[in-house]
């Protein structure tokens, strides 16, 4: 998958240096994959979350942040649309990000 927005990431690390690795881990799975349904995501990441609007929602470091991306299955695309702590999550509605 083609992972737009990285900077994104990026940014968040550079605020909080101990989600860098899971990050890093979780772009290098990401932009390996080909996932064609949400089925392929739940095969490779058993605790991902579908929330509406093709919205998936993955638990980074043990669940102490969250990331939302809306995924393009037909054009092999990911948008990552949220990264923050599990905190700042709960503060939104995942499914409008």
């Amino acid at each position: 998958m083609r992972v737009i927005a990285v900077s994104t990431l990026r940014d968040f690390w550079a605020k909080h240096p101990q989600a860098e690795t899971p990050l890093r881990a979780w772009y290098a799975d990401a932009s390996r994959a080909v996932w064609k349904t949400p089925a392929d995501i739940k095969a490779a990441h058993r605790n991902a979350s579908f929330v509406g609007r093709n919205r998936v929602v993955f638990n980074i470091k043990g669940n102490d942040y969250r990331l939302i991306v809306a995924v393009h299955y037909d054009r092999g695309m990911m948008y990552i649309r949220f990264v923050g702590t599990h905190a700042e999550y709960d503060a939104l509605d995942a499914g409008k990000v």
